[in-house]
């Protein structure tokens, strides 16, 4: 112990110090990094001074650090201290419910939020800062729950008081999950431009097939949420690391919050273990629930080393990878989930690779290149990446062990009729559009004797969907929804169906690699974007180009003739199944063999001093041009002259105020010729 912290140890006995030079002393310990002695201080002056009217603030800068020490039980007991004393210290209210967050306990959470909204006050500046910061915490926590439209109505209130853009990004989000269209309406005094500008990244991919708006997006979100971090390793120290670097196999470091029983979980679980050992070592720095599940566990055991990130802070990770000597670290989120995008932002390896987690572009400065094929990004559609784009055959992974549980199904048990042709969507609802959603109908309408068999959004949601059918003219009970069942027995029940139609502009991922695994064929659309070739992608790997089709009138054409004629299905399920076992989409060695291919001539780049530089020029004039551009009648998938949109913008934004040339769409002060969408067929990827 300090001869300083020592003597305030002996005043606080004494009697002769004040809350205010505790507090004050304890906050220049935190700033030496001696958060324990802070720790002591609080509880010592407690000891002796709990009858202090001051005795509230101490209890609750207690709970703040036990809640950092990882003391959860504790900090709730300070917060309670506080407010037992205190009942309208709101940002104990606050703080006591994020604890039982993080303790699981989700409903008492809200139950302090919402208590806590319910005594404040007349409204005045510092009480809607309250009543705002309870709205979006209630918000944020129901919309992973049963309680989403509450959810929903918690935001709707925050939009409307002050319109913070993280309020309505999980607004959206909420919106698109119920199938709420026209998801940007509802809000008071808050316009539909000013709700679609807040859009994350993630929610625009269900929403809109704009690549160039995604890519603007992702640099919009790096620039708002990120930013330039206080901790980094620039190109020079990464450079400067490369002299003293010892002769060793290549690191390859995995970040992801999906290590476990999840979509993405489950197209990599056998791909770990398939990397050569002679030239890689497989890292994977894991932020994800520690499940124990049968995913997570066997991951474990593949990889070299696993480390477990979930309760270390940003810097501490970078720092841990840095120090690991990670030479390539893969961003397995981008800008989706439990992401931990911070951590890439330090750039803690000298190369980042954007692959899987993500179907868009990052647009970030750090992200060097990204993972497609030739499907996902033709040549010519690199103008909507930042990232250098590097290809393998397929460019998403399967795992040919995945579990399929032995069950005899019929169609009766699974509660569809035995002789219908049965389409089934088995996408998240939330990318379910209004206009995909009158595709649907349309289909239905011609195929007499078919049904939509979609999963399960919970009644409400599965209520709503059949009110929209019948304004469609089409019965609400051929409308079904399959029960949610874990993923193994889910799995089985696949082959029950006989068509896949997936949704446009973000398609199916795993659930397309499912479809086409149990032997189903996947019906899709290509658009421009990143996720609305996905599925294209997957169908060309197994062999079924003539099923990815180039426009929507296309797309339901053949849906209905599948759905009228019993034996071209037939013919397109007996090819799939011919194909499964040599199709690149199911050939994970070819896949891994291509990827090491890939990842060491990564390392060559870095060696050489070639490694690309993103061109993030005139990304936030593209956000503004595509936000401009969007409105709920306009589907760009369907404009043949999409990049003529972006350059009349450019011209008119550019007689206003003059933007620098960038390698898209605008070359100084003539626009550069740029790519439109391919036309014909799609044919086989190499």
């Amino acid at each position: 112990m300090s001869d300083a912290l020592a003597e305030v140890m002996n005043q606080i006995a004494s009697g002769k110090i004040e809350a205010t030079r505790v507090i004050a002393a304890a906050d220049n310990l935190a700033l030496q990094g001696a958060d324990t002695d802070a720790l002591g201080l609080y509880r010592t002056w407690l000891q002796y001074n709990s009858a202090n009217p001051l005795a509230y603030a101490i209890q609750y800068n207690l709970g703040v650090l036990l809640g950092k020490f990882g003391d959860q039980e504790g900090a709730v007991e300070a917060f309670k201290a506080a407010l037992a004393q205190r009942p309208d210290f709101y940002p104990a209210h606050i703080n006591l419910g994020s604890t039982y967050e993080r303790l699981g306990r989700t409903s008492d959470a809200v139950t302090q939020w919402l208590g806590m909204v319910n005594q404040l006050p007349a409204i005045t500046g510092e009480t809607v800062n309250y009543k705002v910061s309870a709205l979006k915490q209630i918000g944020r926590v129901l919309e992973h729950t049963s309680l989403e439209e509450s959810g929903e109505d918690a935001l709707r209130q925050c939009i409307e008081l002050v319109q913070p853009a993280d309020a309505m990004q999980h607004w959206i989000a909420i919106r698109q999950k119920l199938c709420k269209w026209p998801v940007l309406a509802g809000v008071a005094n808050t316009t539909r431009r000013q709700l679609f500008a807040a859009m994350s990244p993630h929610c625009l991919v269900f929403h809109s097939d704009d690549p160039l708006l995604h890519l603007a997006r992702g640099y919009k979100y790096y620039k708002a949420k990120i930013g330039r971090p206080k901790v980094f390793f620039d190109r020079a120290f990464h450079r400067a690391a490369l002299a003293t670097r010892p002769k060793r196999r290549i690191r390859i470091g995995y970040l992801s919050s999906y290590f476990r029983e999840h979509a993405h979980g489950y197209l990599t679980a056998e791909m770990y273990k398939l990397h050569d050992r002679q030239r890689f070592e497989v890292y994977a720095y894991s932020c994800s629930r520690r499940t124990g599940d049968r995913i997570q566990t066997q991951l474990m055991k593949d990889v070299d080393h696993f480390v477990d990130i979930l309760d270390m802070n940003d810097e501490d990770v970078a720092k841990r990878i840095q120090a690991d000597g990670i030479d390539i670290l893969i961003d397995f989120n981008g800008y989706t989930g439990e992401a931990r995008p911070a951590i890439m932002a330090m750039r803690p390896a000298p190369i980042a690779v954007n692959w899987l987690g993500y179907p868009g572009s990052m647009g970030t400065p750090y992200h060097d290149y990204v993972i497609a094929d030739d499907f996902t990004i033709p040549k010519d559609f690199e103008i909507y990446y930042s990232e250098k784009v590097v290809r393998l055959p397929c460019y998403q992974p399967n795992d040919r062990q995945r579990v399929v549980a032995n069950i005899n199904w019929t169609r009766e048990a699974a509660g569809l009729p035995a002789n219908a042709t049965v389409f089934c969507g088995f996408n998240g609802l939330q990318k379910i559009t209004a206009p995909m959603w009158a595709r649907f109908m349309d289909i239905l309408s011609r195929v007499p004797n078919g049904v939509l068999w979609l999963l399960d959004g919970g009644e409400r949601i599965n209520e709503r969907l059949r009110q929209e059918a019948i304004k469609h003219g089409v019965t609400p009970d051929r409308i079904i929804f399959a029960p949610k069942l874990i993923n193994a027995e889910h799995l089985s029940r696949y082959p029950l169906a006989d068509l896949f139609l997936d949704t446009s502009p973000c398609g199916a991922h795993t659930t397309a690699s499912d479809s086409l695994w149990m032997g189903v064929p996947v019906l899709t659309v290509a658009g421009r974007g990143f996720a609305s070739r996905v599925c294209g992608s997957l169908a060309v790997a197994a062999g079924l180009s003539d099923l990815v089709c180039t426009t929507f009138e296309e797309y339901v054409e053949k849906a209905v003739e599948l759905g009228n004629d019993k034996r071209r299905r037939q013919a397109v399920r007996d090819r799939l199944a011919a194909n499964r076992d040599t199709c690149d989409l199911f050939d994970t060695d070819k896949l891994v063999r291509h990827l090491d291919g890939l990842l060491e001539s990564m390392w060559e780049d870095f060696v050489a001093d070639r490694v690309p530089v993103p061109d993030l020029t005139n990304l936030s004039v593209y956000d503004e041009i595509g936000t401009d551009l969007d409105t709920d009648d306009l589907e760009l998938l369907g404009r043949t002259d999409y990049l003529d949109l972006y350059r009349a913008q450019l011209r008119d934004y550019d007689r206003h105020c003059p933007i620098a040339p960038d390698t898209r769409l605008w070359a100084a002060a003539t626009p550069a010729k740029a790519a439109s969408p391919p036309k014909g067929k799609a044919k086989k990827g190499k």
